[in-house]
């Protein structure tokens, strides 16, 4: 039986502990306001330079628009003349035959140089520095250096070609050779920055799994096989998706530079032809609709990517 003198103590402790779950909520609602500071400058620049300008160009898509201001509802006019459009339909062709080659290529050439700058390599760390420098280099700098290399007359390529008895090209003069050559130029350009992310995923795996597998007699493509390629699901991931989007929605840069386009179309992709619907003809409606309607690829895409991968988990969703 509880003695009276017990009563006034647990009614004084009673404000202590209350004051205690104050502060305990408080230091809650104190860590949820840094997270939202933190996060607050990346979502604001999301909102206003990815997310309401994509609203726009949406909205926008059910006008006519003419480059003084003036708009027309045309509803979905804009999209039936994207369904008869043959140029746009050449150029989603040439977009397709794009990522379709670039990606793999891509991804094979920065896993590549990821396990090699891994290595314990004399001056790797230059070596390194040297890779990732194209992608810090302004895309219309590295436009304008492989426009003068890849040139049919005076260009260092071509004259390499020429003096190794291989034949005369015109990298940028054929649309087969100037699409390959845009296509390389862009894996250039680009290795050193997935060769980064592959390494960064390299050096997270344990080195305990590699000794293990030395001591079990394994040979290097069998430690790839079973150690380093499973382990590398995430990342691997991370890349093929990044490099799809980029794809599919970049190189406006590299072309406008390198080839305008040409020859005969032979390099506008999706992205090249809305630029010209928009800023030289003057099509923002018509532009904007094309711009929603190849987000709407994107985002197929990426669920594709999303699906064949699981999303780069390690298990096999069994």
């Amino acid at each position: 039986m509880t003695s009276l003198g017990t009563v006034p103590d647990t009614a004084a402790r009673r404000p202590a502990r209350a004051a205690r779950e104050r502060r305990r909520l408080s230091r809650k609602h104190r860590e949820w306001l840094a997270a939202a500071l933190f996060l607050a400058p990346d979502c604001i620049g999301l909102l206003l330079f990815v997310g309401i300008p994509m609203l726009l160009s949406i909205f926008l898509g059910f006008f006519q628009v003419s480059g003084f201001g003036s708009y027309r509802w045309v509803g979905l006019g804009n999209y039936e003349r994207m369904m008869s459009d043959p140029l746009f339909w050449d150029a989603m062709r040439i977009t397709a035959i794009y990522v379709v080659v670039l990606v793999p290529v891509l991804f094979a050439v920065s896993l590549g140089l990821g396990l090699l700058v891994k290595q314990k390599l004399p001056a790797v760390g230059a070596f390194r520095t040297a890779l990732f420098l194209p992608y810090v280099i302004s895309l219309v700098v590295v436009g304008l250096l492989w426009k003068f290399l890849l040139d049919d007359q005076v260009g260092a390529v071509s004259g390499a070609i020429e003096d190794a008895r291989l034949g005369h090209h015109s990298w940028l003069g054929e649309p087969s050779l100037a699409l390959a050559s845009l296509i390389a130029v862009t894996v250039w350009v680009m290795m050193g920055y997935y060769m980064v992310i592959f390494l960064a995923g390299l050096q997270e795996i344990p080195q305990e799994f590699y000794e293990a597998a030395k001591i079990d007699g394994a040979g290097p493509w069998r430690t790839f096989r079973s150690i380093t390629w499973p382990l590398l699901r995430p990342t691997s991931f991370f890349v093929l998706l990044m490099s799809t989007v980029a794809a599919l929605t970049g190189g406006l840069d590299l072309i406008f530079v390198l080839t305008s386009g040409g020859p005969a179309n032979g390099t506008s992709l999706a992205i090249f032809y809305i630029y010209q619907q928009a800023f030289i003809f003057g099509e923002y409606g018509y532009a904007s609709a094309l711009g929603s309607f190849l987000v709407l690829i994107m985002v197929l895409v990426s669920a594709v990517v999303f699906r064949v991968t699981r999303g780069g988990r390690f298990d096999d969703g069994e």
